[in-house]
């Protein structure tokens, strides 16, 4: 390729140069005559000379004579070397009144630059403008160029050891890893390496931080893009980029190419209302037939990463594209005590922190969260001028994360803080005296993020299924809240509104896709929410039950929420003594520990 490059440089330098030589000559043919110096004399002395430039060793100027076609004069320009210094030639001119002016003598650097000049100048053009033309499928100023960014795969430092809390997607690549590194080992037995992988999961669970670590463990350059940069507003330029990032795989093989958040442009073909056939699926057919007609013996192994594997076409997710599908998994408490270690190596931890407490108190954290965990605490300690993270930071900042910084400025009434007081106590003394609900772990009438209080529960292990108990159990616990305002003030406020959001939307479930009414029975009678992405969806979707059906489900929806209700009044009002222990000391404290409340609690009950 560079030679042909080469080439079609010279070519083009050969042709241009005889442009400007055949431009020079018309000049010198057409434009300007040359005479001789007593011609110009005669011309001179009949006052047929108009103006002059005058030089050491040439002199130009223009002379008027007849024209004898129409009777009238034309103009010609004409040079002439003089033959000895002419020392008379300047009186001679002003006695004919011509005018003359003087003309610099052109040195050796400007006579380079007046004929070499152009071919400078068409060099320049040729390397910025016509190659970038050229390159990436003839798009305008290289808009077909694929935007992915090349990491070598020496230099790239990420490894397995720098990714925890996925093993079994770590089991699933190394097989990726192996072939990159000794394909012939697969290809001898007849096998074939897949030609595509798509890392699925939640946000923040570590699937690029994958990818990154297959490329850092098999040695080999990492070609990283996202799936926004293929879809442009000019027709063409996605699918063009396709062409270009297999080219480059191609050219560096072996190699890995990564597209990070797939759906952005491979999402379900016709899928906007109307059926209208846009830029974004033109780029999705020139992936598909991409991803076909390259081998995986060519050592090239695409690596997708998305967080709607719903959405996709199934004609990209099918064997022969994307062969293996790897789940990366919301880690467990095992995972994330790994996690926590991996992203502490670089901070100073006091000797008392201990990263199984912080695992345990950070259910439903993925990769992510744990990551912003350790580095806010490290920043709240620099903030505080500790010498080390210790255990009240990590505690501070998981705080922070779930339920917003302090606002201590914030001012409450004495009135507004003994509501609150009791609303949080309620939430607290429920969760405490219904059985297997979740422990408590601190209770808070500081101001935080855009709430006044919480009531922070953790689970004691990692839950995969839900009962209908547990459900119920915890629709009481964020209804005990309106309920203790309710008894202790026979008045309820705006307080707790967040509650009645989230137990509306868990009762609709129960009811309506869990199967957990009585009246309904195990039916699902709606479709799940993140399924109605495609415009045909909306306009083709049925209802998929009748008006008396939904009646029903308003009813239960109803009926639940108010039994639970009456359940939390029912439990506040039997131990209305620990409600009022329970808030006073909130009041006097602002914060309780889960320690803290059950030894209130045993106090209350003594």
């Amino acid at each position: 390729m560079k030679e042909k490059n080469y080439k079609s440089v010279f070519i083009w330098v050969l042709v241009f140069i005889t442009i400007i030589f055949l431009m020079r000559a018309v000049n010198q043919i057409k434009l300007e005559e040359e005479i001789t110096y007593s011609m110009f004399k005669d011309l001179l002395r009949d006052g047929k000379i108009k103006e002059v430039r005058i030089r050491n060793d040439l002199i130009r100027g223009t002379y008027v004579l007849p024209d004898e076609k129409d009777g009238g004069v034309k103009t010609s320009n004409f040079k002439t070397v003089p033959v000895t210094p002419d020392l008379k030639l300047v009186e001679e001119l002003e006695e004919k009144k011509i005018t003359y002016t003087g003309e610099q003598e052109k040195g050796w650097v400007t006579a380079i630059l007046a004929n070499v000049g152009w071919i400078i100048i068409f060099l320049l053009i040729w390397f910025f403008m016509i190659k970038q033309l050229q390159g990436g499928g003839k798009q305008v100023a290289a808009f077909g160029r694929s935007k992915a960014k090349m990491q070598g795969g020496k230099k790239t430092k990420i490894t397995f050891q720098d990714v925890a809390g996925c093993d079994e997607a770590k089991e699933e690549l190394k097989e990726i890893i192996e072939f990159l590194k000794d394909p012939a080992k697969f290809q001898k037995l007849g096998g074939k390496i897949p030609k595509g992988v798509i890392l699925y999961g939640a946000p923040g669970t570590g699937k690029t931080l994958l990818a990154k670590a297959v490329s850092g463990e098999a040695g080999v350059p990492f070609f990283s893009s996202s799936g926004s940069e293929f879809v442009e507003m000019f027709v063409g330029v996605g699918a063009s980029r396709v062409r270009d990032l297999f080219d480059q795989g191609r050219k560096n093989a072996p190699c890995l190419l990564f597209i990070d958040e797939l759906d952005a442009v491979g999402r379900h073909r016709f899928a906007g209302i109307g059926g209208g056939h846009d830029e974004r699926e033109q780029t999705l057919n020139q992936l598909l037939v991409e991803m076909d007609g390259f081998d995986t013996k060519e050592g090239v192994i695409l690596i997708a990463a998305t967080n709607r594997p719903d959405v996709l076409d199934r004609a990209l997710l099918r064997p022969g594209r994307f062969d293996r599908h790897i789940v990366v998994p919301i880690p467990d408490l095992k995972g994330r005590e790994e996690i926590l270690s991996v992203h502490s190596r670089n901070i100073k931890l006091a000797p008392e922190v201990n990263l199984m407490v912080i695992a345990r108190r950070t259910p439903g954290f993925v990769g992510a969260d744990l990551a912003n965990l350790m580095n806010e605490a490290a920043l709240l300690a620099a903030r505080k001028s500790k010498p080390a993270v210790e255990m009240a930071d990590l505690e501070e900042a998981i705080d922070r994360l779930i339920a917003g910084p302090e606002r201590k400025s914030r001012m409450i009434s004495d009135r507004e803080k003994k509501i609150v007081a009791y609303h949080e106590s309620g939430h607290a003394l429920i969760a405490k005296l219904i059985p297997g609900s979740d422990p408590i772990h601190k209770v808070s009438i500081i101001p935080r993020g855009p709430s006044l209080g919480y009531t922070l529960q953790l689970p004691t292990e990692d839950r995969y299924l839900t009962t209908k108990s547990e459900i119920l159990t915890k629709i009481t616990v964020l209804l005990g809240g309106r309920a203790a305002e309710e008894i202790i003030f026979n008045e309820i406020t705006t307080g707790a509104e967040n509650d009645l959001v989230k137990v509306t939307e868990i009762t609709q479930k129960m009811v309506c896709e869990y199967g957990m009414s009585e009246k309904l029975g195990p039916l699902t009678l709606r479709k799940r929410e993140e399924e109605l992405f495609l415009g045909r969806d909306i306009m083709q979707r049925e209802r998929m039950y009748s008006e008396k059906t939904a009646q029903l489900i308003d009813e239960e929806v109803k009926t639940i929420i108010k039994e639970c209700e009456d359940r939390g009044i029912k439990i506040l009002k039997e131990n209305i003594d620990k409600l009022r222990i329970l808030a006073e000391k909130l009041i006097e404290k602002e914060m309780l520990e889960g320690d803290e409340v059950d030894k209130l609690f045993g106090i209350a009950a003594s």
